[in-house]
């Protein structure tokens, strides 16, 4: 949830709009009003608040990366030269910039980063890691793991 978000009192109708959209952002209203019986206008003020309190933050595609050429998934542990808030602060706006990083988690253990970079191939990610992450002076080390094969991968949240 996003900083100016608020927390709300939902109910198990909310719970059931939020399971509804999670599977299908572009389901019509008057679908989503059938599936949890109610009518148009209390779906659209419960969908209305639910945006506003910060549980939906977006709509969007889903897209195939592998179906636009970005056949190369690797998970990157970074380790920074130095533990502080403005050596945090440098990398995490310098890989914000990156739209190849699809996920930047700072993590607990030996490294301080886990990053989730799709490539075109093997060579491309070589080079984005010696040109575009590498320049980022904070890195003391990067590790990095190469997906051989991805079985399933989940965007919903568990609403039970």
């Amino acid at each position: 949830m996003s900083d100016d978000s608020q927390k709300i009192k939902i109910d198990s109708k909310d719970l059931q709009l939020l399971a509804l959209l999670q599977q299908d952002g572009r389901m019509p209203v008057s679908e989503l009003a059938q599936q949890v019986s109610l009518s148009d206008t209390p779906v659209i003020r419960r969908i209305n608040k639910l945006q506003q309190a910060g549980y939906i933050q977006g709509y969007h595609a889903r897209l195939d990366a592998a179906r636009l050429d970005y056949t190369i998934c690797v998970y990157a542990l970074v380790k920074l030269t130095q533990n502080s808030a403005s050596a945090a602060n440098r990398f995490e706006d310098h890989v914000a910039g990156f739209v190849q990083i699809q996920e930047c988690s700072v993590i607990t253990g030996e490294y301080d980063y886990l990053l989730k970079i799709i490539a075109r191939d093997l060579a491309s990610y070589e080079l984005f890691v010696k040109h575009s992450l590498g320049s980022c002076g904070d890195i003391g080390a990067i590790e990095s793991t190469v997906v051989l094969k991805q079985t399933f991968s989940r965007w919903q949240v568990p609403l039970d």
